[in-house]
C-alpha cells in the first residue's frame, strides 16, 4: 500500500520563474498526493496548483473531478493559485477545502475575500464547482478516501499547521508535510515547553518528511521570527525523529538551482558526519515519491 506524492510548487513567499530556477521550479507551494485508491489530495494552493489543475482536466476525459485540499495556513503564497485552478470552474466537480480552526479569520472567509470583485474579476460565488469548507484542529484525526490525516500547530506568524498522512490501516508508513515552520524558539510564538519534543514525535519514523528549509544559517540571523527554518535545523529535526527521507522545501525566492545543489550537498555531508542513514533531497517541480 502506498501514497504517491508529486510536487507542483516548491518555492516560498513569491513565485520566482527564470533561467536560474528551472530545475527546482519557481512556483509557490502545491503538492499532489494520491492514495492507493487514486483519491486526490492537494496540499496548499500556491501558483503550482494551476498546472496541476490543467493536468487534471486533460486526464479527466469528461469525468468529474473531486478531492480534498488541505491548506497549511492562509498566507498569500499558499492560496494565490486557487482562483487559477481550472477544475473549480467546471460544474459537477467537488472539492473540500480544509484549514486550521485556530486562524484569526476562517479559511472560507480568506478564500472568498481573495476572489472579491475588488481584487479579482470572478467572484467566488460564481464558481461552477461545488466547494465545501472544513475546519481541522490540532490533534484531530480525520479520515478520507483511503487515508488518515492528523494535524499539529507549528510556529509561523498568523499560525500554521503541519500534516501527517498515512494510508488507511497502514500507519507504519507516513508522509509528513511541514511547509512553513520556525524550529528555533522565538518570543512572538510563546513557544510552550515541550513543543519541539511534540514535533519530533509528530514526525517520528516518517517515510518522507517535507520541511521548510528557507534559510541558510547566515540568513536566519536577520530573519528570526519570520516563521522559517534553516537547512541545518531541518536536518537536525529529521535525524532526531528517525525519518527515512527529508525533502528540503519552501525554497527562498532568490535561491538558484546551483545554490540549492550546494545546500543539498552540505546537508548530506552533515548526515554523513553524524553517521546517519537519512536521505536528503530538494523538492523539485515534477518530482514524484512513493511513501
Amino acid at each position: 500500500m502506498t501514497l504517491r506524492v508529486t510536487f507542483w510548487g516548491t518555492r516560498g513567499s513569491i513565485a520566482s520563474p527564470g533561467a536560474t530556477t528551472v530545475r527546482y521550479g519557481g512556483n509557490t507551494p502545491s503538492i499532489e498526493l494520491r492514495t492507493e485508491a487514486d483519491w486526490l489530495v492537494i496540499l496548499d494552493a500556491g501558483t503550482g496548483i494551476r498546472a496541476l489543475g490543467n493536468k487534471l482536466l486533460a486526464q479527466a476525459n469528461g469525468k468529474l473531478i473531486a478531492g480534498d485540499i488541505f491548506l497549511t495556513h492562509a498566507h498569500w503564497d499558499h492560496i494565490q493559485g486557487l482562483p487559477f485552478f481550472a477544475p473549480i470552474f467546471q460544474g459537477g466537480n467537488h472539492f473540500t477545502i480544509w484549514g486550521s480552526a485556530a486562524l484569526q479569520t476562517s479559511i472560507d472567509r480568506v478564500v472568498r475575500d481573495q476572489m472579491n470583485p475588488v481584487v479579482f474579476p470572478v467572484a467566488f460565488d460564481d464558481l461552477s464547482a461545488s466547494i465545501d469548507f472544513r475546519k481541522i484542529h490540532e490533534g484531530d484525526v480525520c479520515t478520507g478516501t483511503g487515508y488518515e490525516v492528523t494535524a499539529m500547530d507549528v510556529q509561523h506568524p498568523g499560525g500554521a499547521l503541519a500534516y501527517r498522512f498515512t494510508e488507511t490501516g497502514h500507519s507504519d508508513r507516513a508522509f509528513v508535510y511541514v511547509s512553513d515552520n520556525e524550529l528555533q524558539p522565538h518570543e512572538r510564538y510563546g513557544t510552550p515547553a515541550g513543543w519541539r519534543d511534540k514535533l519530533v514525535a509528530f514526525a517520528r519514523s516518517a517515510t518522507v518528511l517535507v520541511h521548510d528549509t528557507t534559510y541558510t544559517t547566515e540568513e536566519y540571523a536577520s530573519h528570526r521570527g519570520w516563521g522559517h527554518s534553516t537547512y541545518r535545523d531541518g536536518v537536525e529535526l529529521a535525524l532526531e525523529a528517525g525519518v527515512e527521507t527529508l525533502v528540503l522545501f519552501h525554497h527562498e525566492p532568490r535561491r538558484t538551482d546551483d545554490q540549492l545543489d550546494a545546500e543539498v550537498d552540505a546537508c548530506r555531508a552533515m548526515v554523513q558526519e553524524r553517521g546517519g542513514t537519512l536521505q536528503v533531497m530538494a523538492a523539485a517541480e515534477g518530482l514524484t515519491l512513493t511513501v
